[in-house]
């Protein structure tokens, strides 16, 4: 008897058929021998038949390391270096691995009698550069040329990356970029082109690949594991893979203008430099008369000033009005150390070349409004750290402890309207994929807790005298969800002087790592009064959310709030299925994100469905909680129901389209057809629509 199944229902269509099938090639070329000569108007023919599917190929093989923006133009760039240079190319037998004819319905193994050759010799190519991009940079080697940022094509003052899909696609990225250059090319190879492994194999050897055995058994595996409800191959095919269809938006414009203005200032003092040299006199030199004014104002001098930096006393916070990061303390033991000061101001006010930026959504990475509040300095793994503070945001410097070159980075993150529970932390370290903690001066206790295991106690997680915590396992920098470690911190509401997580009195808040310099706060219930993730129903919830939390990484997030909106008993005594609205809130206010989830009843923590998801949406917020979702769900007995679920205000609810339905209160179970796909909405009680969350 078949598992329960969920899928998405009727607010997200089922999926049809991509675009960017396998081609058939069909009417090809006279046939090449075991040596033959291909002419580049053949080659550029199947270049600019297919070239979404080379530029997708391209970018799925391409190292993730490189960041989407780079890898879109490097992918776009490789195609068009695929071209052979001269008039004709020759074409051994090896290089000649024909792009087969297959239609979806014969699947695997069904070969058609066409062979496009200018198809199979543009694809080597493209994947031989794209492996070669993946390979490291050797001292004594000329680098080739697809391991540069290409020349073009170039896009100033934007940046370009594909369009954002869900939590799956984000799994599936995290998947591939765990596995080496060759075993993406062979997962490429199989789930876009449809080669049989005998094929992929030829071809991963005819682009330089080595290991083809090991690139193959990692391909399939990664393959055979499904993620959630998906196909790991039909993801391929989504928008999230597809660097012909673009998103745009506009790098540091800030940083961007500061550059322009340096440069035009620049220039103008070299020509009055040539100008001055070419007059008779003394000029500007030790003994001349000028006294050029370059250096910074007051105002500026004075917040790039060390010795200016504002530090809170260790007690301020017991008394003030306010519980937030202006009464943090500077602590570490680096704190008098002002050479490392003037270095993280300089690099926070004036970065170089060397130094490497990252700012969450919305943050301004402008210099320090002033004299900024010093939080912390010290020695952390491997890196010198400072944290600074300045009333809008909070910045970490840090630079390689051992000295020498070596590229410094700075963050940056908007902290702005923080309360007590919000500035309970802060990331002052990551490395080896573990993260440490800064707690704030207010936390008496700190453990670890694995959202996975909600029977699991929590553990004990030590702290240093300045309150930085022993390094975590962070789930930001994971490859897989196989655990979720949280940071626990219990407030000064625990036994005064304790450190341990078993004071009783006081409940712990669950912080994540999100990639961000803030970790995001974890809360259950309904959103206007959300709660600490405490009871055993909250926890299990949880468990079977946490894998979802990806798709809201680097976005400035300051909480996620989950809430179990509605139960609903299912068809044919399958249990009781509950449904949930995860919605995530951002420091800057907008760019919220909100997740429905159906979780069937399971006995083990497997993620819930997704059935919808929207941004920037007031569902399940303190304005408008109202929520409505549906799925595609089929029992054990072999029938396929679509179910909906609304927050508890509503009248009806109902289905039409390829279902028709309707149901009072908030619950819908309508029979339907496998694949089938329909609209879903509400009534309110006094009769308005609403709409399901999409």
């Amino acid at each position: 008897m078949p598992p329960d199944r969920a899928d998405t229902a009727s607010t997200v269509p089922s999926a049809a058929v991509p675009a960017d099938t396998p081609v058939s090639d069909a009417a090809p070329p006279a046939a090449l021998g075991a040596h033959g000569a291909l002419g580049v108007e053949q080659a550029e023919a199947a270049l600019v038949e297919h070239y979404t599917r080379l530029v997708r190929l391209a970018y799925l093989v391409l190292p993730p390391s490189l960041g989407r923006n780079r890898r879109v133009l490097t992918a776009h760039a490789l195609v068009h270096c695929s071209l052979p240079r001269g008039r004709t190319a020759a074409v051994a037998e090896r290089s000649a691995i024909p792009a087969q004819s297959r239609t979806e319905g014969g699947g695997r193994g069904t070969t058609g009698a066409g062979w496009n050759p200018g198809y199979a010799y543009v694809r080597e190519r493209v994947l031989r550069q794209a492996l070669d991009a993946g390979r490291p940079l050797r001292r004594l080697a000329l680098p080739r040329r697809a391991q540069l940022p290409p020349l073009l094509p170039r896009v100033w003052g934007l940046r370009l990356f594909p369009r954002s899909g869900g939590a799956d696609e984000l799994a599936l990225d995290q998947r591939l970029s765990g596995l080496s250059g060759p075993a993406r090319a062979a997962f490429a190879l199989r789930g876009l082109e449809l080669l049989t492994d005998e094929e992929v194999r030829r071809l991963l050897h005819a682009a330089g690949a080595e290991d083809t055995e090991t690139a193959l058994t990692e391909a399939a595996e990664a393959a055979e594991r499904r993620i959630g409800t998906a196909d790991p191959v039909e993801l391929l095919r989504s928008p999230e893979f597809d660097p012909c269809s673009l998103q745009a938006r506009p790098t540091d414009l800030m940083r961007r203008r500061q550059y322009g203005r340096a440069a035009l200032a620049a220039t103008a003092a070299l020509l009055v430099c040539g100008t001055l040299l070419g007059l008779p006199g003394d000029g500007w030199g030790p003994d001349g008369d000028a006294d050029p004014a370059y250096g910074r104002g007051a105002t500026v001098a004075s917040a790039l000033d060390p010795a200016r930096v504002r530090r809170i006393a260790p007690a301020a916070w017991q008394t003030s009005a306010r519980t937030d990061f202006s009464v943090w303390p500077a602590r570490g033991p680096l704190a008098e150390d002002r050479a490392l000061l003037g270095r993280a101001l300089t690099a926070w006010a004036a970065p170089g070349a060397s130094v490497q930026i990252s700012a969450t959504p919305a943050t301004p990475s402008g210099p320090p409004m002033g004299s900024p509040q010093l939080l912390y300095a010290g020695k952390v793994d491997a890196a010198r750290v400072v944290l600074f503070h300045d009333g809008l945001r909070v910045v970490r410097y840090a630079e390689p402890a051992a000295g020498g070159e070596g590229a410094a980075a700075l963050d940056l993150a908007r902290v702005d309207g923080a309360d007590a529970a919000a500035a309970g932390a802060l990331v002052v370290g990551r490395s080896d994929g573990e993260v440490r903690y800064l707690t704030a001066p207010w936390v008496r206790g700190t453990s670890v807790r694995d959202l996975l295991d909600p029977a699991e106690p929590a553990r004990p997680l030590r702290r240093d005298a300045d309150g930085v915590t022993d390094p975590l396992a962070s789930p930001a920098m994971a490859r897989d969800c196989r655990a979720w470690d949280t940071l626990s911190v219990r407030d000064g509401s625990a036994t005064p002087g304790s450190d341990s997580a078993a004071d009783t009195g006081a409940t712990d808040r669950l912080l994540t790592d999100l990639g961000e310099l803030t970790p995001a706060r974890l809360t259950s219930g309904p959103p206007s009064a959300p709660g600490d993730v405490s009871a055993p129903a909250d926890r299990a919830a949880w468990a079977r959310t946490a894998c979802l939390l990806p798709a809201m990484r680097s976005h400035g997030v300051r909480s996620v709030n989950s809430w179990p909106y509605a139960r609903q008993p299912l068809p044919e005594s399958n249990g009781t299925a509950t449904w949930l609205c995860t919605r995530a809130e951002t420091w800057r206010g907008p760019g919220s994100r909100v997740l429905a989830q159906f979780q069937a009843p399971s006995e083990n923590t497997a993620p819930g469905a997704v059935a919808a998801r929207a941004e920037d949406s007031p569902a399940c917020g303190v304005r408008e909680s109202q929520v409505l979702a549906g799925v595609l769900w089929k029992s054990r007995g072999g029938t396929w129901y679509v179910l909906a679920a609304g927050s508890g205000k509503l009248g009806s609810v109902e289905v039409s389209g390829g279902v028709r339905g309707r149901a009072p209160g908030n619950l819908l179970a309508v029979r339907a057809a496998e694949g089938a796909q329909a609209e879903l909405y509400g009534r309110s009680p006094d009769g308005a629509r609403v709409d399901a969350l999409r």
